[in-house]
């Protein structure tokens, strides 16, 4: 069974025949998270870093900035059952699909909030797959917890 999560969407499963998907993450960041202990996992697709860009927006779309997607997407799957010291985290994307070196990089923005917001409350990842200038699509597969990676910039699948 696939689940996909849209851009500005996140999605938390407990069930071990699902796959969580999301397509053509670029500038945007996926975060994905399992336990393997209780076997819950989810991916988070978010696009801009700060909800103080629009805050009214942000409360009717709290998945479209790292500020307020990123403890809600934890507290889903604490929710389920999962514990933060158990937590496999896998994130993606952050490409810079224009002008690397511009001051508008919205990317790095992205990714350097999620790392700002992790390293407050003590999370680690257990891999970045970060930058560059492609898109990529994100799996996570439940029965086995597998973050998969695949992008026109890869030659073969990454599975972590």
């Amino acid at each position: 069974m696939e689940i996909v999560v849209g851009v500005s969407d996140m999605k938390i499963s407990n069930d071990p025949r699902a796959t969580i998907v999301t397509y053509s993450l670029g500038s945007c960041i996926g975060v994905t998270l399992y336990d393997p202990v209780v076997k819950v996992g989810g991916l988070l697709h978010y696009q801009l870093p700060d909800s103080g860009l629009n805050v009214k927006n942000a409360q009717r779309e709290p998945c479209r900035y790292a500020d307020t997607a990123i403890p809600a997407f934890f507290r889903t799957a604490y929710r389920l059952g999962a514990l933060k010291q158990r937590l496999k985290v896998v994130m993606v994307g952050g490409s810079s699909l224009m002008d690397e070196n511009s001051h508008f990089d919205i990317g790095q923005r992205n990714y350097l909030a999620a790392r700002k917001l992790f390293y407050r409350n003590n999370v680690l990842t257990d891999f970045e797959d970060i930058g560059g200038s492609s898109y990529r699509t994100v799996r996570l597969e439940l029965e086995s917890g597998r973050t998969i990676i695949t992008g026109p910039s890869r030659r073969a699948p990454l599975s972590v």
